[in-house]
């Protein structure tokens, strides 16, 4: 079955889209109170917040829709595929597999739109960037000139921007190689498995590598190949351990950065100088990561939808194999191991759902106060608790040492 297979190493990945989804709603409140005294402003960046704060209520309807379609696998087609493999009816199977796609194929369409939807509001809140810089020229033409203190920040600023942008850089050549050597697991891992008719059964309901790789070391199937996964798993793990390294570390100085840039627009502020957007350009960044976590998973469900169209042809048409009493048995066992699989996708969505709907109904409360209301008193008080929310923000990283032990 050559079926290509995203990296993602276990069910949990698309848990990823929390800090993101946590992150844009604390910038868009920084970006809220920089803009305190600017009205126009003020109103158009509500509008994006407001907007976003929609999208996030869709994309938790979204992700139920992703919890439902893993409990159908859990409850439906697998109990079905069971009974059809145990009383030879191969033409059941083949009519339980293509009901399964069906959902299949409306889950990718509806992530699909999800995904470009947020493509679409990113180009909204780069177009309101664009209108703050504009009017950020305009009143600094009436400044005659930025203070001592003013230019020293900013010099601080750009030594961290530096600083970020090199370790960013890092990550990223890491990343990399982490996919590089991903790959190279996961042609490995397979052509293993297909050496074995219970796991090629079990690589065909199972999209993710780590549970494939335990069952190979519990079958003693990867003996042939064993030490290059060896290998490769502590490159891996060593890799992913940088990589998180680098992420807490790139989001150090992010924070850093967020804390000077608001001690710099503070002091704009009392100029009646706009401060830069730039937290408007880290929301952007942050939608663009769940963007890619949504393509990401509407990448998973299309291989899901192969992979179910594999294990049809291969299992109910082409071989033949329903009729062997050892692949009833194996068959069965497989299933046994990718609903517990599917259970642990079904549970991360949850917790995504959970997410989603704090952040769309609790997190954007700020909107409801005006920010030019605020006393320095309070408006400093509001910062803090923004600036020690961000602190405490952990970068989240599913790394290859969870996907061993999963």
């Amino acid at each position: 079955m050559d079926t290509v297979v995203p990296t993602s190493w276990n069910p949990g990945f698309i848990e990823e889209l929390l800090p993101s989804s946590q992150q844009v709603s604390l910038l868009y409140h920084i970006s809220y109170l920089c803009l305190a005294k600017f009205p126009k402003l003020e109103r158009l960046l509500r509008m994006r917040a407001v907007e976003t704060q929609l999208l996030f209520g869709s994309s938790e309807a979204v992700l139920m829709k992703c919890v439902g379609t893993s409990q159908n696998l859990v409850s439906s087609l697998f109990p079905m595929l069971i009974q059809a493999v145990e009383k030879n009816k191969p033409v059941l199977a083949v009519q339980f597999l293509e009901k399964a796609r069906t959902w299949i194929t409306e889950m990718i369409r509806d992530v699909e739109k999800m995904a470009d939807r947020y493509d679409a509001l990113n180009k909204d809140v780069a177009t309101t960037t664009s209108d703050v810089i504009t009017e950020k020229k305009e009143t600094d033409k009436q400044l005659s000139q930025l203070s001592k203190d003013i230019a020293t920040m900013m010099e601080t600023v750009k030594k961290l921007e530096a600083e970020l942008s090199k370790t960013t850089a890092q990550l990223t050549e890491t990343e990399k190689k982490i996919d590089a050597k991903n790959r190279e697991l996961q042609n490995l891992v397979r052509a293993a498995a297909a050496q074995s008719s219970s796991l090629a059964v079990l690589a065909a309901l199972v999209p993710f590598i780590g549970p494939l790789l335990k069952a190979l070391y519990e079958s003693r199937s990867a003996a042939a190949v064993a030490q290059n996964i060896k290998v490769l798993e502590s490159q891996l793990i060593q890799l992913n351990a940088e990589k998180t390294s680098l992420k807490q570390q790139q989001w150090n100085l992010q924070v850093q950065i967020i804390d000077w840039r608001m001690k710099l627009a503070k002091l704009q502020l009392d100029k009646d100088a706009i401060p830069e957007p730039t937290h408007l350009g880290e929301v952007q960044r942050y939608l663009s990561k769940i963007q890619t976590i949504l393509v990401q998973l509407k990448g998973f469900w299309e291989n899901i939808y192969s992979l179910l169209g594999a294990i049809k042809d291969r299992t109910f048409v082409g071989e033949n194999l329903i009729d062997q009493p050892d692949f009833k048995e194996e068959f069965v066992k497989s299933i046994q191991t990718a609903t517990k699989i599917w259970e642990a996708f079904g549970l991360s969505c949850g917790k995504a759902v959970d997410i989603f709907r704090v952040q769309s109904k609790d997190a954007y409360r700020f909107l409801e106060i005006d920010p030019s209301s605020l006393s320095p008193a309070v408006w400093q008080k509001e910062y803090d608790s923004v600036k020690e929310k961000l602190q405490k923000l952990k970068v989240f990283d599913n790394g290859v040492i969870l996907a061993i032990q999963s």
